[in-house]
This record gives C-alpha cells, sequence and structure tokens, in this order.
C-alpha cells in the first residue's frame, strides 16, 4: 500500500485518501486522528474510494472557537469536505464520538450518506455514566488533561491491559499523545453531553444502518447499539464476544469482515439501487 499522505481542504480539514470505486468515509474518536484507520486503508482501498478525515481539533485540523461546540460544527465538517471532493453519496463509519457525528450527518443529510456504520455508538447514558463522564470533561476543562488518558486506555483496553492487546495499547497511546489538549478538552465537552442529541431523530436516518459494539465495552455498551438500531427504520445490531472500544484498530480483520458484509447486503437493500418495479411504498 503507498504511504497515506495527509490532504486539506480551503476550510482547515485535514484528511487521508487512497482507493478507487465507492467512497467511504472514516470517522475517529475523540482524542485520536484519521491515521487510527490505517488498517481499514490495507483492506478496503483496493475495492472502495477510502477517505479519513481528522475531525476538528484533532490531528491537523482546524480548531474550533466560540464558547462551546456543537454538533452541527462537525456536521458541517463532513458536508463540507464532501462538497470540496465533488462526492455526492458515501458510506459512512463512524467510531464513538466519529459514530455520534455520523448518525447526526446522516440524520440531517440522508440523501448523502449510502449506507451508515456505528463503531462502540454511545446513545442515552445511564444517570450514573453521564454524571461520570460529564464530570471527566469538566475536570479537563479546569485542570487539563492530567490522567484523562490513562483512565481511557483502562477503559479501552481493560485494566491491567491484557498482554495480547499491548501492541495495539501502545499505538493508541502514540496517536492520543499528539491530541491538541485545548481542542480535545472542547470535543470532550460536546462527546459528554450529546448522547441525547438524536433523540427523536433517528427516522431520519432512512439509509441502511449497523449498530456495532464490542461484549465487553462498557462505556458503548451492547443494549445501547440494540437499541440505536431499533430507533432507524432500516437498522441492525451486532455484538462482537470478547471486543472492547478499540476494537475496529484491535481486531480488524474480524471487523472489516463484518462491515463488507454488511454493504454487500446495503447494496441489495438501497432504494436507489433497485429498479422501479422492485421499489415497494
Amino acid at each position: 500500500m503507498k504511504p497515506l499522505l495527509r490532504h486539506h481542504t480551503p476550510e482547515g480539514t485535514a484528511y487521508l485518501r487512497q482507493g478507487q470505486r465507492e467512497p467511504l468515509v472514516l470517522v475517529h474518536g475523540v482524542g485520536l486522528n484519521a491515521e487510527i484507520w490505517a488498517p481499514q486503508f490495507a483492506d478496503f482501498a483496493a475495492t472502495y474510494d477510502v477517505i479519513a478525515l481528522d475531525m476538528l481539533n484533532h490531528g491537523a485540523s482546524a480548531r474550533t472557537a466560540g464558547p462551546a461546540d456543537t454538533l452541527d460544527l462537525y456536521i458541517l465538517q463532513i458536508e463540507a469536505l464532501l462538497d470540496h471532493l465533488g462526492i455526492e453519496r458515501a458510506h459512512l463509519v463512524g467510531h464513538s464520538m466519529g459514530a455520534l457525528v455520523s448518525m447526526a450527518f446522516a440524520a440531517t443529510h440522508p440523501a448523502r450518506v449510502r449506507s451508515l456504520v456505528a463503531l462502540n455508538a454511545v446513545w442515552c447514558r445511564s444517570p450514573a455514566q453521564s454524571e461520570a463522564v460529564i464530570r471527566r470533561a469538566d475536570d479537563i476543562a479546569a485542570l487539563g488533561l492530567g490522567d484523562s488518558f490513562e483512565v481511557a486506555i483502562g477503559r479501552w483496553f481493560g485494566s491491567p491491559v491484557p498482554e495480547e492487546l499491548a501492541p495495539a495499547e501502545q499505538a493508541v497511546r502514540r496517536h492520543i499523545a499528539t491530541v491538541d489538549p485545548a481542542g480535545y478538552g472542547r470535543s470532550y465537552a460536546l462527546f459528554a453531553r450529546s448522547d441525547r442529541a438524536l433523540v427523536g431523530r433517528m427516522a431520519g436516518i432512512t439509509m441502511p444502518a449497523l449498530f456495532m459494539t464490542g461484549e465487553l465495552d462498557p462505556n458503548s455498551t451492547p443494549a445501547m447499539s440494540e437499541a440505536m438500531a431499533r430507533e432507524v427504520p432500516h437498522g441492525e445490531a451486532q455484538i462482537l464476544r470478547t471486543e472492547r472500544h478499540m476494537m475496529a484498530f484491535v481486531s480488524p480483520q474480524r471487523i472489516d469482515e463484518r462491515l463488507r458484509d454488511f454493504w454487500q447486503r446495503a447494496g441489495a437493500a438501497d432504494p436507489r439501487a433497485m429498479s422501479a418495479e422492485e421499489v415497494r411504498p
């Protein structure tokens, strides 16, 4: 595979791009960057036009300003990137906060999303979960990063980190070591308070949608993915045994096989791909 090089839009979005044919847009989680999708570039660039962006406040993309971030800023970032690349419709895959942003984009611009995959997404946290994540966000805003990444590593990989996951854990550490602290704090504050942002709007996600998480993910729980799948017209949930929050990076072959299967089925179920006789009201 050729080296992945960052490109930039006039609006300040950095992105990686490689491949051909159908566009596939990947949106990473909070604290990471587009390079976390390296396994997916390796797996899909032969058959898809793979594009991974650095979210606002991450990687080489622009930092936000103003009193606080809103989901609309992140929706506009994806819209502007698609416009810049001349892409009308794309498959969209998001992880964690990237899943939240992808879901919000799909609900706002359904005609531009061929299919949606939400990996390790968060939905309607319990009161205890909400209190904990908002407290972390407030601590980051007041005190800086502190040990927030150490806590995140424990949630993502387990504490102590299992020996077989140590190489992946070290790679993720290298990614999060480059994050801009102030930008991370702004994005995390939005993520902490947006788990109910799409309540009442999920019916707008009209394309085929897959909600997939790990059995051992304590924050993006199986129950959340199952609930989201029930909220959309063409949703399904898949729960992967033994997997945790970083499953797309830790177990790419396992995840990517399921993505290929979903996209094949999504293509068959896409009303735009059917003849007029096949479409039913």
